[in-house]
């Protein structure tokens, strides 16, 4: 990992970014369409909604001014929990992209895994990838339980899974079960909304390469082989997020801040969600 546009290579050979722009709790309107254009100016490529955002118009109007290819980008939206279901996520598919104003999308979620319902949502999900409108499926907020129970009925499995991930909750297990089964692991809440950024320890190791525990954070993403999505609406910051490729963190200080897990969420639990 070299530059802001290098890129994992998902199981099925779909190039996905190592770095991703997130745009959850980002008004749409005049707030998203800038800080996706600021993202992509920055360098970024890979673009993280959800129709849970309300966000996939303004999204889709700062793709659009960004003046950037649509095959230079990579794309990702979410089917909602209340569209599950197979003929409603069919139909949620449709919406988002005519929100997005898109011909295909680069990678589609099931945004939680609601009981009784994931295993319709991803039959859809292949039909849609099996036609060509969706380049990459895969799953957010599941556990090793409900990858296992999708994966007993499904003909594709998942290209990846999109849970919290950040240094208080590294979930080890999960990643490591990913790994084994060429799940790629997505950190969304990367920086753990803010609660890790007055921490000695990454401020220590911050002040040692010049950076800012938010870069010493995400650099630790990449070096553990996470896809990291962080969120912005503050130019520099959106910036500063991106600027994580001229230096590299030591295996000590990898193993580090690995000891400030504390399985930790400031996210809903995906066992105990409100679905």
């Amino acid at each position: 990992m070299k530059h802001v546009q290098d890129t994992t290579t998902l199981y099925n050979g779909v190039k996905m970014p190592w770095l991703g722009f997130g745009v959850f709790k980002v008004k749409d309107g005049e707030e998203v369409v800038d800080a996706v254009k600021t993202a992509i100016q920055a360098g970024y490529r890979s673009i993280d909604t959800a129709k849970a955002y309300n966000n996939e118009t303004g999204v889709a109007q700062g793709i659009r001014e960004s003046g950037i290819a649509r095959e230079d980008l990579f794309i990702t939206t979410k089917v909602w929990n209340g569209d599950q279901g197979y003929e409603s996520t069919l139909a949620a598919f449709e919406a988002s992209m005519e929100r997005l104003e898109l011909e295909y999308l680069d990678l589609y979620l099931i945004h939680w895994p609601v009981k009784g319902k994931y295993k319709d949502t991803w039959r859809a999900l292949e039909k849609l990838h099996k036609e060509g409108r969706i380049r990459a499926i895969g799953v957010s907020n599941f556990q090793i339980h409900h990858l296992e129970d999708l994966m007993t009925d499904a003909t594709i499995k998942p290209a990846v899974n999109q849970v919290e991930l950040h240094p208080l909750l590294i979930q080890t297990e999960l990643r490591e079960y990913c790994s084994k089964h060429q799940i790629q692991i997505e950190a969304w809440s990367p920086l753990g909304q803010g609660h890790l950024l007055e921490h000695p320890l990454l401020q220590d190791i911050a002040s040692k390469y010049s950076k800012s525990p938010a870069q010493v954070i995400l650099r630790w993403d990449l070096q553990n082989g996470i896809v990291t999505i962080p969120k912005s609406v503050t130019p520099q910051r959106i910036r500063d997020n991106a600027d994580l490729f001229d230096f590299e963190l030591t295996t000590e200080e990898i193993e580090r801040i690995n000891q400030l897990n504390e399985n930790k969420r400031f996210g809903s639990d995906p066992d105990n969600f409100n679905f």
